[in-house]
């Protein structure tokens, strides 16, 4: 398999679409003007409060020239290879579509870090009108991150390499929200700090939601491994704070909900084929070890079976290293194909050694 390297020498550097300036947006912002091969073409923002701010201060950087606008028309209309579409995750994968698909038809491939890693997950008319939207741009889309886009879906699959006769594919990540800043996401997203009669009448919204994003991961994990998965089963359980505790959210109050440990099963043939198990802890150092520490564990039962384990220290940013998958993945997703284009279809994708 050929790597995905970087442009050839006189090749004019890939223009970049930031789509999103949240803490993935800002550092893929900072990774597109840290790299010779990429510049920065425009920018989108959600809240008028950045509206016309330069992107580089957005970023943390120094300004760059590039107003930050709010309009999809500007977006649209401008002359670049290839959009980095992160805003906050969707509940509904459909409500993001039109924008999606604009995008695609503008001539501007897409690079998603939230979600998209399987689109046919979602059903043949969610298919449909992406493939078409990409027909008429000439560009392809692509779903990318750590999880999704990684751990849960690549990892097991780069696993299962070694093994043969495999009869089950077990991953489990378990983050810790001590230090995540986000109010939004930590109670809004997560319900923690919310009380048990809130987070239960809740569940049902949220129950389809997280079964949207996690299907995705399942159904390439199976794709990869020549199945076709009958059904997901979601299951959810859910602990309360034994005591206040303080997060970089703010606090979450004794007695109100602080964990919870989502599984998702993908059933062939009347069995678990794939698992993954996802836990959040408000602040895993002052509560239990029930449902493990916080990192990453994965198991391929087959002839032979094998595990990898991880804790937390895996990788040094997580944000980083999302955001440096989606930027590695330029090259490949702009020469391929126009279409869905996942991990199973892509060539290898390697970083860049800064020499």
């Amino acid at each position: 398999m050929i790597p995905a390297d970087a442009p050839s020498t006189g090749r004019r550097p890939y223009r970049v679409v930031q789509w999103a300036t949240g803490a993935l947006g800002r550092s893929a912002i900072r990774g597109v003007l840290d790299r010779d091969d990429m510049e920065l073409a425009g920018v989108w923002v959600h809240s008028p409060a950045k509206e016309g701010a330069d992107a580089g201060a957005l970023a943390g950087r120094a300004p760059v020239g590039i107003a930050a606008t709010r309009d999809i028309g500007d977006i649209l209309a401008l002359d670049a290879d290839c959009v980095v579409y992160a805003p906050s995750p969707a509940h509904d994968r459909f409500s993001e579509l039109d924008t999606i698909c604009a995008l695609l038809a503008s001539g501007k491939n897409l690079i998603s870090l939230s979600g998209l890693v399987y689109p046919r997950a979602h059903g043949p008319q969610f298919v449909g009108e992406l493939e078409q939207a990409c027909k008429r741009g000439g560009t392809s889309v692509h779903g990318s991150g750590v999880s999704a886009g990684f751990m849960a879906d690549v990892m097991p699959l780069v696993l299962s390499r070694l093994s043969r006769r495999i009869t089950h594919v077990y991953a489990r990540e378990c983050s810790d929200f001590a230090r995540h800043p986000s109010w939004r996401m930590v109670h809004d997203m997560l319900g923690f700090g919310k009380t048990e009669e809130a987070y239960q009448g809740a569940l049902r919204p949220n129950r389809a939601a997280m079964r949207s994003m996690f299907a995705e991961s399942l159904h390439l994990v199976a794709a990869g491994l020549g199945v076709d998965l009958d059904e997901i089963d979601v299951d959810v359980d859910y602990r309360l704070a034994g005591t206040d505790l303080a997060t970089a959210a703010g606090p979450i109050p004794r007695g109100t909900v602080a964990a919870a440990r989502w599984t998702f099963s993908g059933l062939a043939a009347g069995r678990p084929v794939i698992t993954v198990e996802v836990v959040h802890k408000a602040d895993a150092a002052r509560m239990p070890d029930e449902w493990g520490r916080p990192g990453y564990s994965l198991r391929v039962d087959g002839r032979p079976s094998l595990t990898l384990t991880i804790d937390q220290d895996w990788v040094s940013d997580v944000i980083s290293a999302a955001s440096g998958h989606a930027l590695n993945s330029v090259p490949a997703v702009c020469a391929a194909e126009p279409g869905i284009r996942t991990y199973l279809d892509l060539p290898m994708i390697s970083g860049r050694m800064h020499i």
